[in-house]
């Protein structure tokens, strides 16, 4: 092997390992990145039943109906009755509607937890847009505290396009709460609840 390809060689390797060191910090990179980015994702997409956040309210009513169905769950960590105050409603598709659940903090102890969701069918989760969730922050509940939670949502119109959801009549949002071991200090308390509350039940949901 002559000076020159012993050189080329040597050159080949360096850049190879140079590349294999930039793709192991990306993907390191990624690794770190990858829970908020997908969480970013599912909220935009309704990706894995995720609703979607909305920022606006629904404009446009339309007359279809669909039933909306009222999910609780709690995982074993956490000590709380947690519960919607309706099964179910027939909403109309567009229509602005606010719902509430309720959990009560059964433990001697202050707790903070927070919640999960998704919708079902999957499918829908890109048309069901939620425009204020107690599952957005964690919340903190004293000791017997019972609260009542709101939920502000419409379908969107735009389902009405998508033909493979002719056939689904019924949308089944669902919520599981569990404890937050190390909380952090935006947690929400009685008095931000009754705050957001009161800001909520101000805004006129008619189109």
């Amino acid at each position: 092997m002559s000076l020159q390809d012993t050189s080329t060689s040597t050159s080949s390797h360096r850049k190879t390992v140079m590349i294999l060191a930039v793709v192991a910090v990306a993907m390191l990179g990624l690794g770190f990145a990858s829970k908020p980015l997908y969480d970013t994702f599912c909220k935009v997409t309704g990706y894995a039943g995720t609703t979607r956040v909305a920022t606006v309210k629904s404009t446009t009513v339309l007359e279809r109906e669909i039933t909306v169905r009222f999910d609780a769950n709690t995982r074993d960590d956490l000590a709380w009755t947690f519960k919607p105050e309706v099964v179910s409603m027939k909403v109309k598709i567009g229509q602005n509607v606010l719902a509430f659940y309720t959990a009560k903090n059964d433990s001697s102890v202050a707790v903070v937890g927070t919640a999960s969701y998704n919708v079902t069918p999957i499918k829908s989760a890109p048309y069901f847009s939620k425009l204020e969730c107690f599952c957005f922050t964690e919340q903190r509940l004293e000791p017997g505290e019972e609260v009542r939670m709101p939920v502000l949502f419409f379908v969107d119109p735009l389902m009405v396009e998508d033909k493979r959801l002719d056939e689904i009549k019924t949308i089944t949002l669902s919520y599981t709460f569990h404890n937050v071991e190390n909380p952090g200090e935006g947690a929400y308390t009685q008095e931000d609840r009754e705050k957001r509350l009161k800001d909520i039940q101000s805004v006129d949901l008619s189109q």
